[in-house]
């Protein structure tokens, strides 16, 4: 699951990815209100947690927005603003879900799972299945034909990417976005080595799934 969360709070800001990345959730962080809704109009994300009172666009002027060029993208609301009519703006807004600060860290990584296994149905359990491929991206591992298939870190947020986004061409650039984040120092060709990595993986275990390389643009998994 990937995640953006929108939070100008900077200490809370780091807890939070702290504690999502131990919770296996990739998170990506917009510190300021309009850099997050140009982060979520680029879409690839299984919920957003926003909170309201950000520099540069308030949380909810950012949902009506992002609601009104439907962008469906399930929303999370965090904030101290508790007022029962705060709760119902945000609701009315287009949000999932309204958080109050402070909150139970236990309870906001249940209520964001909750959100993710809205976002894409054919995850079930947090398990996809695929041709013949079964993955548990939070284990990192598939099992194809009986045989288990290990991945690292990487290599799982990578297959997780092009699973949610089957039949679809990912750049190169929204790759290595969304799967080493936005502020990364790696370099381009390391998304060509996990995509290698793999295709040695999968292919000789007749999964039933190619990811194919559409030249100088990026890559696309389809069923074989």
């Amino acid at each position: 699951m990937r995640i953006l969360l929108v939070e100008d709070e900077q200490r809370l800001s780091e807890a939070l990815v702290y504690i999502l990345n131990k919770n296996n959730i990739t998170v990506d962080v917009a510190n300021d209100g309009i850099i997050g809704q140009g982060m979520a109009e680029m879409g690839g994300y299984d919920v957003i947690v926003l909170d309201r009172m950000l520099p540069g666009k308030e949380g909810v002027d950012i949902l009506k927005y992002l609601r009104s060029i439907q962008i469906k993208t399930p929303v999370i609301i965090v904030t101290a603003k508790d007022a029962v009519e705060s709760r119902v703006e945000g609701l009315n807004a287009g949000a999932d879900d309204y958080l109050i600060k402070p909150f139970s860290v236990d309870e906001f990584v249940a209520r964001v799972r909750a959100l993710g296994r809205r976002s894409e149905a054919a995850f079930t359990d947090n398990k996809v299945k695929i041709a013949a491929l079964t993955f548990d991206p939070l284990l990192g591992e598939a099992i194809c034909d009986s045989t288990t298939i290990k991945f690292t870190q990487k290599e799982a947020q990578l297959l997780d990417l092009l699973i949610r986004n089957q039949g679809h061409v990912l750049t190169k650039e929204q790759i290595l976005e969304r799967v080493w984040g936005f502020d990364t120092d790696v370099e381009m060709s390391s998304v060509e080595i996990y995509i290698y990595y793999l295709r040695k993986k999968l292919i000789p275990n007749a999964c039933g799934i190619t990811i194919n390389t559409v030249r100088g643009v990026g890559y696309c998994l389809k069923e074989a």
